[in-house]
């Protein structure tokens, strides 16, 4: 292949219809002045094309001078002609990122602006470890480009950046080593922080060698979804993961956890957190644990769900004779159930659930500021769960059964009622009058699933035209790669949790119709959705908790821009990604979704004091990088949904006879 060199390159699509792009080495001083490589050191640039647009880049930085050089090396790669731009970094940085008429205050992108205490600027710089691939890309008229590299680099982190430039009109992605975080640095909090700026130094005679790979991507969006494939698959082979326990195993320490240090019998809940420590308070002399369950999302009905099928499996393969187990199973099963019975005895009365219970208040709205809101998608995944725990078999449920029919019928019932009539479900609803509150964003993407697993009561198939109504409707969604909505803690903000209801939802779809869009449509959901999922595996510090563990992150899903931790949630979906696999006849996806309990089955405590931990504990919150707390650090806090989300993906793994698959090795070369 020819090789071409220089400080500045022009990099062409395969095909020569796709407009032309520059690709610029550039050295950045500590004051963020940026000049030519070659007017500061002794730069050489060589690029070498590989085929489907993808280039390898080398950049060897030598100082021929006498003095020392301070600074950066900044790889950039710039796009003429763009008004209006579209940005991924995955897992990071979504689009415009935070829509305007967002309730969270995180960084946001706009044109022309530049405004760092509101966290709004036309260009962004970040380390790599925010992102769930160590990539950057952008869209223009007709074309895209994305630049990939590592997290490390000779010089330290990698950082990654975006920019616009309004007058110029050119738009651009680079990577900088070592990383600069501008204009601000994000901590998860809504007060900025100072720009963090790294540099390093070259002494006279000092050469450094650096990668990258940049792409010329077609105008599709959808483009970063082979790049961040093969990328995968390339740091797959370096990148293990080493699960402390099997299948079988989690689910059993799961269920153990889950019973034993969240359900609370009086009433009959599944208490939202549980501090490790048993012994500690917060500082006002409240408990550490929270008082409270939702009826879904972070408690409730789905994990509640899971532990009753476990219960269920547990007693049916357990050998005769083994009365501990079968005495465990029952118990766990009862408090399952009445976890339900509780959620469905008393509905708001606007037809729905409530969204959460309090000890203190009893039932009440959700979290939001919006008074008497309740919000769709916890409403909706509760009653998902519901119709699932009524489908393990009609002995499920005893004497509450007709109560948990007649709930599930008053929810299906109350949501399709209120669909608008291009098929939006609404996104929040008012908990006294059902009077749809908010339109806006996805969050009613679950009641989807929820509508077509409904169907032994839907006779006359009513719940299926409001579910493929709906299916159209948020289908503008997935087709422009930015699904949110979901958690009620995030507002607007694009998440993961926005791609796990999308697949969810069109492989339900697809499941009930067998129609090849829903099939297209939980694809093109799935890619998005494992834009969040680490591809590599995170360096971190030896001494801190992560790095002592040895914690792989590759598996690991980013929560969402603003909530840059790591989490297990991508769980709930499993049965969905291994599906999507055979429907597709990809095995990708399922890949996927077992590398994601792989990851998972790390850091579950077999004993009390593990982790300083009880068994079964398990968190919500590994911090992979600098966001919320100190990178290596995890929340010393078990949720109800982290426990009970490991139980759903391993029972569902199980249920699908790929306990014992290898969910570790690398794909072949």
């Amino acid at each position: 292949m020819t090789e071409l060199a220089g400080t500045t390159v022009r990099l062409r699509s395969d095909d020569g219809r796709r407009p032309a792009l520059d690709l610029h080495a550039e050295l950045v001083r500590p004051d963020g002045t940026v000049a030519p490589l070659d007017e500061t050191l002794a730069g050489a640039v060589t690029v070498t094309p590989r085929g489907a647009g993808c280039h390898d880049v080398v950049v060897t930085v030598e100082n021929a001078t006498a003095a020392a050089v301070e600074g950066a090396v900044r790889v950039r790669l710039e796009m003429a002609h763009v008004d209006d731009p579209w940005w991924l970094v995955p897992g990071a940085f979504y689009g415009e990122n935070r829509p305007l008429d967002c309730e969270r205050l995180y960084p946001r992108f706009a044109v022309g602006h530049r405004d760092p205490r509101s966290m709004v600027s036309d260009h962004w710089e970040m380390r790599a470890d925010r992102a769930a691939s160590p990539a950057v890309f952008g869209w223009g008229a007709g074309a895209g480009m994305a630049l990939v590299g590592e997290e490390l680099s000779p010089l330290g982190m990698v950082g990654l950046g975006l920019r616009h430039d309004d007058d110029a009109k050119t738009a651009s992605v680079h990577l900088t080593f070592p990383y600069r975080e501008d204009p601000i640095t994000y901590d998860g909090s809504e007060t900025p922080r100072p720009a963090d700026v790294r540099t390093w130094t070259w002494q006279p005679g000092d050469r450094t060698t650096l990668h990258a790979r940049a792409y010329v991507l077609g105008e599709d969006r959808h483009g970063y979804a082979p790049v961040l494939r093969e990328l995968r698959d390339g740091f797959a082979a370096h990148a293990p993961v080493e699960p402390w326990v099997s299948v079988e195993e989690a689910a059993g320490i799961a269920a153990h956890g889950l019973y034993r240090w969240h359900y609370d019998p009086d009433p009959g809940v599944l208490l939202e957190t549980v501090g490790f420590d048993r012994g500690v308070r917060g500082g006002d002399g409240a408990p550490v644990d929270r008082q409270a369950m939702h009826v879904g999302w972070v408690s409730g009905i789905p994990w509640a769900f899971a532990l009753l099928a476990h219960a269920r499996r547990v007693r049916g393969t357990r050998a005769a004779g083994d009365d501990a187990a079968v005495d465990d199973s029952a118990a766990q099963a009862l408090a399952a159930e009445s976890v339900i019975d509780l959620i469905c005895s008393e509905r708001a009365p606007c037809g729905t659930f409530w969204g959460r219970w309090e000890r203190e208040t009893g039932w009440s709205q959700s979290w939001s500021p919006v008074a008497g809101a309740l919000h769709a998608r916890t409403l909706g995944e509760a009653t998902l769960f519901l119709l699932r725990a009524l489908a393990l078999g009609d002995d499920v449920g005893g004497p509450s059964r007709p109560t948990w029919v007649t709930a599930a019928r008053a929810n299906l019932d109350a949501m399709a009622a209120r669909q608008r009539e291009d098929g939006n479900l609404g996104a929040m609803h008012h908990a006294a009058t059902g009077e749809v509150l908010s339109w806006s964003g996805a969050s009613a993407l679950i009641w989807i699933a929820a509508l077509c697993e409904a169907e032994p009561l839907d006779a006359d198939g009513r719940y299926l035209v409001v579910a493929e109504r709906a299916g159209h409707y948020y289908a503008r969604f997935v087709e422009q790669e930015f699904i949110h909505g979901a958690p009620e803690d995030v507002d607007l903000a694009p998440s993961s949790e926005d791609g796990y209801a999308a697949v969810m939802a069109y492989v339900a779809l697809h499941r009930r119709t067998g129609k090849p869009r829903w099939l297209e449509l939980a694809r093109r959901a799935a890619d998005w959705m494992l834009t969040f999922r680490y591809t590599y595996n995170v360096t971190f510090e030896a001494l801190t908790t992560l790095g002592v563990y040895d914690f792989a992150t590759r598996g690991a899903d980013q929560a969402s821009p603003p909530n840059q931790h790591l989490h297990a949630y991508g769980l709930v979906c499993t049965q969905e990604m291994v599906e999507l696999s055979r429907a597709c006849g990809d095995d990708h996806y399922a890949e996927r979704a077992l590398e994601h309990l792989a990851c998972f089955r790390q850091l579950v405590p077999r004993t009390d004091g593990e982790l300083n931990a009880y068994r079964g504990m398990i968190t919500e919150r590994y911090y992979q990088t600098s966001c919320f707390q100190p990178k290596g650090m995890l929340l010393t806090l078990s949720h109800a949904w982290s426990v009970g989300v490991l139980l759903l993906g391993c029972e569902q793994v199980i249920a699908l006879g790929l306990a014992d698959a290898p969910a570790t090795d690398p794909p072949d070369s």
